[in-house]
């Protein structure tokens, strides 16, 4: 496993380094994992970044297998619109993709997903499943099958809402002292603790409830490169108006102490 790590740039947001991705490319390559929109850092994938990996992948005969579980969660401020890899020339035989209802039909307890592909891969991603899960949640996906067929407007009331929610939380952190990286996609924002004194996310985090009873993720827990996200931490929006007033409420507490 090679990672290329993701970096915050001017803006705001992320991106990785082009010679880091090649330089991780080599004569065993055989596979190349994407989550787009990506979780923990909120960033989408733009054409140009999934036009260099699907060049790299056919140059080195790699598959991919991408992680797009927030497909339907981009918001309208995002550099690009989210694009499958698999719809790139010369990738659709050569991606396995996945994604879940759990978080475009807010049910993520259910653990019910699915995957598309070229039919070997899938066939090969069922032998997988066979000896790990085996099935899961059976009554529970006729469900997913129907929320599927939903109108669009479901999909897109659904993007504005978590948009509106992302406002506020990202308004609010900024207020409260952090240093924000507003995310493109997905349910989470990512914040530098360093104008608020922090040195290192875990104690951040650890110490953040017994502070202002308000709970976020150390980010550098996602990390190989674990001084790449020493400093950042992630806050979860898809909550409750009322509760993310709240919680922006009591982190503010932070800038004020």
């Amino acid at each position: 496993r090679r990672p290329v790590t993701l970096r915050p740039v001017t803006g705001g947001r992320y991106a990785f380094d082009p010679d880091a991705l090649r330089a991780a490319f080599g004569p065993r390559t055989r596979l190349v994992l994407l989550n787009s929109p990506h979780n923990p850092t909120g960033k989408v994938f733009t054409p140009a970044e999934l036009t260099l990996i699907a060049e790299l992948c056919q140059e080195h005969d790699a598959y991919a297998v991408t992680d797009e579980v927030y497909e339907h969660l981009v918001f309208t401020d995002a550099s690009a619109p989210h694009l499958p890899l698999a719809t790139l020339p010369g990738m659709r035989d050569r991606t396995l993709r996945i994604s879940s209802a759990g978080k475009t039909f807010s049910c993520t307890g259910w653990k019910v997903g699915w995957a598309s592909g070229p039919a070997r891969l899938v066939s090969a991603l069922l032998r997988v499943k066979q000896f790990l899960t085996f099935v899961n949640a059976a009554p529970l996906q006729p469900a997913a099958a129907v929320a599927l067929g939903l109108p669009d407007e479901y999909f897109a009331d659904l993007r504005a809402g978590m948009q509106a929610r992302r406002d506020q939380l990202v308004e609010g952190l900024n207020d409260a002292g952090f240093d924000v990286l507003a995310p493109e996609g997905t349910y989470f924002v990512t914040a530098d603790v360093t104008p608020l004194g922090g040195r290192d996310g875990v104690e951040f985090c650890r110490s953040l409830p017994q502070r202002c009873g308000v709970v976020a993720v150390p980010t550098q827990v996602f990390y190989d490169d674990a001084e790449a996200g020493r400093r950042l931490v992630r806050f979860a929006f898809c909550k409750r108006p009322e509760v993310l007033t709240e919680a922006v409420t009591r982190l503010r507490r932070l800038a004020v102490g």
